[in-house]
């Protein structure tokens, strides 16, 4: 929908700056120029030359030379003489050297602590056990020795009177050593489908980096007419929307493909949206993975997810992470319905089969 105010400025779309300028007089050239010194100076969004009117009354003397201008700046400096201190420095020290005044030391009286004559005699008459009882109560355990903890525990834990170390080791740290990267040779599988190869049933792409849109592009095209592989995945590959087309035509048209990953690629909405469309009219397709995209898909997008789970009864799997819950719990009773209907369906053969088998 266009804008009101935008159909009063179509008539100047055409108009040329340059020539309204050039037919304007010198009196109007410097109104104009009036005009301009109404504009505020400090407005960051206008260009640095409108923010003030131009006061230079002199005539260019030639073309800007930054080395004749750095050349002519350090001569003047030289040329000018320095201000003449008003007293030499002779390097002499005046007044007195500072010397803080010393703290006065503080000193702490110990106060002397005077126990009920009962209270000192059960302290004096006390075990060790019992003291480390009572060390252990006040939150005090610097007054408990390791051998004095070491004859307490010891005794009921199992530990030996060697006393309690106070180092403590934390576990080992096993190194994790990086995957090895994918030993798959992009070009041979390629060729091997375009070929309909029988023996290759799965291709894995994954992780690899390197691999040109247009080479995505051609194995999507090559899986049209191939007709044994089942498995194909290409996460982390940097797989973008004309990538998610490609794949989404070959979709329309392959009837082999079983299961197909595209994870952690830079497919947006409309990628994925392409992907949807192709899987309506795909009955093959089991499973298929799409998470963890470069950016996040949207409430329409999962919604059309979740619509298209609950038309085609073929998907078993989908590896996504709904954000919304709607279409999570449309999706999730859309997938589990699915399953069952195949767990229904092949209950129902064996039944037959073995009703077959008996004579």
């Amino acid at each position: 929908m266009e804008l009101p105010f935008r159909k009063d400025l179509e008539k100047y779309k055409d108009l040329d700056e340059d020539e309204i300028l050039g037919k304007l007089s010198e009196e109007e050239l410097k109104q104009l120029e009036t005009v301009l010194d109404d504009l505020d100076p400090e407005n960051a969004l206008l260009p640095a030359g409108f923010r003030q009117k131009d006061q230079t009354f002199k005539k260019p003397s030639g073309p800007f030379d930054r080395e004749k201008l750095l050349t002519y700046l350090e001569k003047q400096a030289l040329e000018h003489k320095d201000i003449e201190d008003y007293v030499p420095y002779t390097g002499e020290k005046k007044g007195k050297i500072f010397i803080p005044k010393p703290k006065p030391m503080q000193t702490y009286a110990e106060e002397k602590v005077i126990l009920d004559p009962e209270l000192e005699e059960a302290l004096t008459s006390a075990t060790d056990t019992e003291l480390c009882d009572i060390a252990a109560i006040l939150g005090m355990p610097n007054l408990i020795g390791n051998s004095q903890l070491c004859d307490i525990v010891g005794s009921s834990n199992g530990i030996g009177n060697e006393g309690f170390t106070n180092v403590v080791k934390g576990e080992k740290i096993l190194p994790v050593f990086d995957e090895p990267p994918n030993p798959t040779n992009v070009e041979e599988s390629l060729e091997r489908i375009k070929e309909n190869d029988p023996r290759l049933v799965e291709v894995n792409l994954n992780n690899i980096k390197n691999i040109p849109i247009p080479t995505l592009k051609e194995f999507a095209k090559a899986l049209e007419t191939n007709t044994h592989v089942k498995t194909f995945s290409l996460a982390a590959t940097r797989s973008n929307d004309p990538v998610a087309v490609t794949f989404a035509d070959m979709l329309r048209v392959n009837k082999t493909l079983k299961s197909l990953n595209v994870e952690s690629n830079f497919i947006t909405g409309m990628g994925v949206l392409a992907l949807i469309d192709a899987l309506k009219e795909n009955e093959t397709l089991t499973e298929i993975k799409i998470d963890n995209q470069r950016q996040q898909l949207g409430t329409p997008v999962e919604m059309e997810i979740a619509k298209m789970l609950e038309e085609n009864t073929k998907i078993l799997k989908f590896g996504y992470h709904f954000t919304q819950q709607g279409p999570r719990t449309r999706a999730a009773a859309a997938i589990t319905k699915n399953n069952d209907l195949v767990w229904r369906i092949g209950v129902k053969y064996s039944a037959n089969t073995l009703s077959s088998l008996q004579p």
